[in-house]
This record gives C-alpha cells, structure tokens and sequence, in this order.
C-alpha cells in the first residue's frame, strides 16, 4: 500500500512539469484545431465549413488512419442510438412510474444527426448505403418483475410520436417472429416480454467518420495531419493557444496558434484538457473500462437474427454494458455481436500507453477519484467478475438471449476503451459520471468532449451545442439561418408535434435509403 501511494505521488510531480515552446509572433495563428481523428472532430469540423468555408481547419490525429478508436466499426455496438430499446434510458422512479426524458432528449438528438447525415448525402459529401442499414430495436426481458417493467416502460413511451409505431408482445410465437433465436431452446414456461420499433439503425460510425474527413480534406482551408500528436496546449494573452505537436513520423515538434480548440480525442481528451490548465477542468478525472464482443459470422445463424436485442444490465454494471445481441453490417457483410464483456487496463485508448491512468493524477483530482472509488464498489466488483470469466461462462452469458448458442460459432473480439468522468461536486464529493460532458474555457476559445456512450449518436446535437457556445456570436449572427437548412427541425420539440416529426423522420429516410 505504501508502495501504491508513493507511485501515484512520482506520478503527480513528474506528469506536471511541461514545458511549452514560445511562438514567434508572426506565426500563421489557425482558425478552428481539431484534436482527434473520430467521429466529433469530423462532426465538428464539417458544420464549421458549413457555416464558414473560409474558415481555417486543422485536424490532428495520432495514428496512421482517422476512426481507428471509439469511432472503429467493432469498438462500438454500431447501434443508432434512439431510446427505443435501451432499458437504462428509462429508469423506473421510487413510486413505480417510468422517467422517460433521457429516452426523449437521446431520440430527438439522434434525430438531429439523421438529419445532418441526410444533408450531407444531399450534397454528395456522404453515401447513405455505405454507413446505415435499417434494423430493428428490440427490449427483450424475463421474470414477472422485469416483465412489468416494460409494460410500464411501452405504456408511457407509445404515447410519444418519436415512438409511434413501437410494439408490445408477452407472446412467445409472436416474439419468435421478431427475433427466432430468443425462442430457440427456451423454456416455454418462462415469463418473457419483447417491445419492438422497426425504425432503429445500425451505423458504421468508422465508415461514416471516414466519408466526413476525406469530404472536408478536399476543401481548400482544411488540413489533415495523421501521425501527429497534440503534445501540449498553453493559453495566450490574447485569448488564442499555443500548440505544441509532434510528427511521429521524426519525432519533431513545432508550436502554432489557434484561435479554437476542440479535443476530441475520445480517451485521450482528459490529458489534453488537463494540459490546457483551464479552470473549468480542474477536479476532473477519468476511470478507464474497455470491452469484448462475442462474435459469430456463421451464415446459418446470422441470416434467423436481424434486429438490436437489448436487455437489462446486471447490479453494479455501468450503462455502457447493457447486454445486446445484435446484427452488424460492416463494409456490406452481416454479423451478430454479443456483449459486451467488460475489461480493465489503466489505457485510455485502445492503443493507448499503460501509464495513461497515472499520469492523469493531479492534485486537483486525486480526492475526487479516490472518493468515486469508494462510492462504487460495486462497479469494482462487477469488473472483477467479468475478469474472471471464462469462455464456457461467457457463452452461458449469451444463452440467455441465444439458449441454443454454441462455443463454438463465437470468437472473441476487442472492442474500445472508453474513460468514463470522474468529478467533484460539491455535494456528493468525487462521483464516476456516465454519459458524455463538454468542458471548456468562459472565453469559448477551447472545449473538451469527455465520456462515452451514447456520443456517436448524438454527434451533431453534440457539434452544435459547441459551435453556439464556443462561437456564440457569429452563430447568433448568420450560422443559425444556416442550420436551419442543415437541420430543419433545430429549436423545435418534436416530441410534442407529430405532423413535423412524421414529415422530418421522411425527409431524412428519404436521403438515407431508410
């Protein structure tokens, strides 16, 4: 334990001494930075030149391909997150009533990126067929208690035009219809209870990710640099950055200015907002969780499945483990996942560095993280547990939606690593958060997206909140006109106004061949 403690003080002292490398003041200063090759700075980057295609962009990515992380086809569940199906965005409240806001705010934002998507198809700058596929969302529940649950969960939702359409079935035969491979094997006496929405998505966030970069590489004002990685960021008088990045090609650094910065650099973004030294960051801190897929491309039991299965989580689970059996297109062929499994490495990201974790230490959040520590322990022994598992333990797992599941038709797979934030309230002392946060300077000259799930889904949602708040001016000024034309349906409740919803969901499925 000693030894513990005095390897997280060397930690502290050591990853707090940066240096950073003086501009000349006749530097080129760079309109907008873009730190991260995935599927945010491709978001963020892409309504930037929307709005102003004058404007300077650089775009900095650390591997030797953009979407290699979190935005990769299989380090994500690829689900075009809606609430449809995702139990944990409808909580069940102390007096038995379902909360179902999370659910609306996730769908309408969802909404907002088919919308954005759409656009970008229209002007040839996507291909619609090459990054999302129709296939339906599925709840799927056991037990007498889980089985009132989502009763409950479909009796508040069907009244919501987002969910027009969803369906509610106790019926074996009927449930066998949506998803045969749930009733293949099952016990014909067990309670069980499917919803289904025919309208849900599978998503190739990698391809789509690729499409919007490659899109903006060929506007003349936008750069791209793989292989670079962002090493340190210093504030300047004048309300611009120094950054300081490196070539891994040579291992060379040199310092620009920029008058914007967005980390978005999935794990990655909690050091770089930590370097930024911004007020706003201080006390933030990140718990890394990373994931496995079971996998089958056996033709034989992929062509009975076509539909996202969710479940519920098991006590103690984060909400990024929400179990799911799931179809997958990627790059035209069609899988099933099952998972995911959760693992632990002290990286941030997939290729990562093992020290990632530690040199995250600060004095401002090492409090905080050890208080989240305590106030989850059952997360802690939840990772335990899924450490443990074995390959035969693993497929019991899946038997549970899949009981005629085989050893051997699975493979294991990888998938990404996620941080989830760790911050200090006022209140409640240090708290692991779920979800994603933007954290970013008063002056609006730099901001970080920290978290995970449901990010990739609500990615324009997410891209605009940052423009207005970062841009506030010129967005209040012109750019929200053009949104409008991007987003038809931006400051509209569309939970609330059927006909609108009906006419933008047709629109958007229109240009998306949905």
């Amino acid at each position: 334990m000693q030894n513990f403690f005095l390897l997280v003080l060397v930690s502290l002292i050591y990853f707090s001494c940066d240096r950073v490398p003086q501009t000349p003041p006749d530097t080129p200063t760079v309109g907008a930075v873009l730190i991260g090759g995935g599927i945010m700075s491709a978001t963020v980057g892409t309504f930037l030149r929307e709005f102003d295609p004058d404007l300077s962009i650089e775009l900095y990515e650390r591997l030797d391909q953009v979407a290699m992380e979190s935005s990769a086809a299989w380090n994500n569940a690829g689900t075009g997150h809606a609430g449809f199906a995702e139990l944990n965005y409808t909580p069940e409240r102390a007096d038995g009533s379902i909360d179902i806001k999370k659910a609306i705010s996730i769908n309408e934002s969802f909404l907002v990126s088919k919308q954005f998507w759409a656009y970008e198809v229209s002007q040839k700058h996507l291909t619609a067929r090459d990054f999302i596929y129709p296939v339906p969302h599925i709840s799927f529940v056991k037990g007498s208690e889980n089985v009132d649950f989502l009763k409950k969960r479909f009796e508040a939702l069907k009244q919501i035009p987002l969910f027009a359409g969803m369906e509610y079935s106790e019926d074996p035969q009927t449930i066998k219809k949506w998803a045969p491979l749930l009733l293949e094997g099952r016990d014909t006496k067990e309670k069980i209870a499917a919803t289904r929405v025919s309208r849900g998505t599978d998503v190739n966030f990698g391809m789509l990710t690729r499409e919007l970069i490659n899109s903006l590489e060929k506007s003349p004002n936008t750069r791209v640099y793989l292989k670079h990685e962002i090493v340190n960021l210093k504030a300047n008088q004048d309300k611009t950055w120094t950054v300081v990045v490196k070539n891994l090609f040579n291992n060379e650094e040199r310092a620009f200015r920029a008058r914007f910065v967005f980390i978005g650099a999935g794990g990655g973004a909690l050091p770089l907002l930590q370097k930024s030294n911004i007020a706003e960051g201080k006390g933030y801190g990140g718990f890394p969780v990373g994931g496995q897929w079971l996998i089958t491309n056996n033709p034989d039991i992929v062509k009975l499945h076509h539909a996202k299965v969710y479940g519920k989580a098991s006590i103690g689970a984060p909400p990024m483990s929400v179990p799911h059996l799931d179809t997958r297109v990627i790059d035209g062929k069609t899988s099933l996942l099952f998972g995911p499994f959760a693992t632990f490495s002290t990286k941030f990201l997939k290729n990562g560095q093992w020290t990632d974790m530690f040199s995250s230490l600060s004095f401002n959040n090492i409090i905080p993280m050890l208080e989240a520590g305590w106030h989850n322990l059952d997360l802690t022994k939840y990772l335990i547990k899924q450490l443990r598992l074995s390959p035969e333990e693993r497929i019991a797992i899946l038997r549970e939606y899949f009981p005629n599941a085989q050893i051997k038709d699975w493979h294991l797979a990888n998938a990404g690593q996620r941080v989830q934030i760790i911050k200090d309230d006022q209140e409640k002392g240090g708290i692991l958060q779920f979800g994603t946060e933007l954290v970013g300077s008063q002056d609006g000259s730099i901001i970080a997206l920290l978290g995970a799930s449901p990010g990739a889904s609500t990615a324009a949602q997410i891209a605009i909140d940052i423009i207005a708040r970062c841009f506030k001016d010129r967005f209040e000024r012109s750019w929200r006109n053009k949104l409008k034309k991007i987003v038809p349906s931006y400051g509209i409740e569309l939970h609330k106004d059927a006909l609108r919803f009906k006419e933008i969901e047709d629109h958007s499925n229109k240009y998306l061949g949905l």
